[in-house]
């Protein structure tokens, strides 16, 4: 029967090789995934940017292409329409009524959790 070594005994001995040898191990462990972390964080930044680019030009592109149909009014520095110039005075009440009623209409917008139940 070969002789029996209590645990502590083990314990005693192998805690100090563990440390020696696992320190090292974990700290490069922690610090490989920081630096992973850090570059998925930029990542998803510049893709973020990229996106809102990419935004930007197709609604360039729209508002260009319904300026070019005639679908837009033009508008004055201030915010009038500039059409509104050339109308009668009766036609200029209904145009601002209707400029202000939809100024007042709520705007609709879709978001990205929307319809997800909790």
């Amino acid at each position: 029967m070969p002789p029996v070594v209590p645990p502590f005994l083990i314990g005693l001995i192998a805690a100090p090789l563990a440390k020696r040898f696992l320190k090292p191990l974990m700290r490069g462990v922690v610090k490989t995934s920081v630096g992973l972390a850090l570059e998925v964080k930029k990542a998803t930044h510049e893709a973020g940017e990229n996106i809102h680019d990419l935004a930007a030009e197709v609604a360039a592109e729209m508002v260009a292409a319904q300026m070019a149909t005639g679908d837009v009014e033009a508008r004055s520095g201030d915010g009038q329409q500039a059409a509104e110039s050339e109308t009668p005075k009766g036609e200029k009440d209904e145009a601002a009524a209707r400029a202000e009623g939809e100024a007042r209409a709520p705007k609709i917008r879709a978001t990205a959790g929307a319809g997800k139940a909790r």
